[in-house]
């Protein structure tokens, strides 16, 4: 069984910077599409960070809107997803949740995409909140 534990979140000031942590269990496949989603109340899901690997290479990907300050990375031990989040706004405020896709090793697809559908292993999600 599949289990995702995050942490990290919490309040800071804008500019300022936090990191989030995943701990991913019983996912043992070496075909993997993780990532992290925000989510505001009254707005849609929105995928931030991806890192995928289809039996080749790592790859990660992101949301315009956090490009060049989110960086997503996975430990060599493959046990631990991370965000670190740099030069947070106010926008960046939301709840945020790391997801594996159950399925990216059989069908592949646009990671950042896939980490925001429904079907996903989820984390039970950690609070962001940017003061202006």
């Amino acid at each position: 069984q599949v289990q995702l534990v995050e942490s990290g979140g919490g309040s800071v000031q804008a500019g300022g910077s936090l990191r989030l942590s995943c701990v991913v269990s019983g996912y043992t496949y070496s075909a993997y599409c993780m990532g992290w989603v925000r989510q505001v109340p009254g707005k849609e899901r929105e995928g931030v960070a991806a890192i995928d690997n289809d039996g080749g290479n790592v790859k990660t990907s992101y949301a315009d809107s956090v490009k060049g300050r989110f960086t997503i990375s996975r430990d060599n031990a493959k046990t631990t997803l991370s965000l670190q989040m740099n030069s947070l706004t106010h926008e960046d405020t939301a709840m945020y949740y790391c997801a594996v896709d159950p399925d990216y090793r059989w069908l592949g697809g646009d990671c950042l995409i896939k980490i925001g559908e429904d079907n996903n292993y989820w984390g039970q999600g950690t609070q962001v909140t940017v003061s202006p």
